[in-house]
């Protein structure tokens, strides 16, 4: 296990069922420390994580009396981290779709390039469901478009180590981000700031409900909600984008 003072793991955790503990504590076996924000779960596995936490004072549990979204849940996470004195968070799911073997590598990319995003690029299996691999083909070409191609593997994986700071102020900008479009809108906002993006492997598996898989993916509503996303940013890049050609220059 690895220890940091200046870079956690940090896990938004909504009814994730019993794969929020196994992820917790496969998370805790690989660093030191782990916080997990509880975002009004109803299903016991906030009290079994609290109860984790209780002897163990590497993880600490936030817990939120609502479920706001992913993104609200972080935002809440990444204030608290930063008035900790963190600063930088590898964000992954609490549904076990991602290995936690891969901390390790990935914190140690972002101490070796501290001013960067770590973003994985997922490596899927034959789990994946194919309209959720349709519809993120989709949204990688608008985050490509939207960033001028600045090298974000993937829109829409949420396995990455951001910088605190920037992070906080994108997300203190705007209303939005706090729930499903938490994290295509992240990379882009965080490109438009000149935080440059570095991709590693990720490997993704879709675990069914037999396995104990959860998913809370509508896909009505957060298509829907994607595609707002992305002509609401569009704005955005049409006047930043002679700042970006000029980066891409230099």
């Amino acid at each position: 296990m690895t220890s940091s003072r200046t870079h956690l793991v940090l896990i938004p955790s909504y009814n994730p069922g019993s794969k929020g503990v196994d992820t917790v504590r496969a998370a805790r076996a690989e660093w030191d420390p782990v916080w997990v924000v509880v975002d009004g779960s109803n299903d016991g596995s906030g009290d079994a994580l609290a109860v984790m936490a209780r002897t163990d004072p590497k993880l600490r549990v936030l817990l939120r009396t609502g479920n706001g979204g992913k993104g609200a849940a972080l935002f809440d996470g990444l204030t608290a981290a930063g008035r900790a004195g963190f600063t930088h968070a590898l964000v992954m799911d609490a549904d076990g779709q991602h290995p936690a073997q891969l901390i390790g590598a990935f914190m140690a990319a972002s101490m070796a390039a501290p001013e960067a995003m770590i973003l994985g690029e997922p490596r899927f299996d034959a789990s994946a469901p194919r309209v959720r691999l349709r519809g993120r083909r989709i949204a990688n070409w608008c985050t490509n478009l939207e960033t001028l191609w600045a090298g974000i593997p993937d829109a829409l994986c949420g396995f990455r180590v951001y910088p605190i700071a920037p992070l906080l102020e994108a997300m203190r900008s705007t209303r939005w981000m706090r729930r499903f479009d938490f994290d295509p809108e992240a990379a882009v906002r965080l490109s438009w700031r000149g935080v440059p993006a570095l991709k590693l492997p990720a490997p993704v598996r879709y675990f069914s409900a037999a396995e104990g898989g959860v998913s809370h993916f509508n896909y009505w509503r957060d298509n829907v909600l994607l595609t707002s996303m992305y002509l609401r940013l569009l704005a955005g890049f049409v006047l930043r984008l002679p700042l970006l050609i000029a980066r891409r220059l230099v």
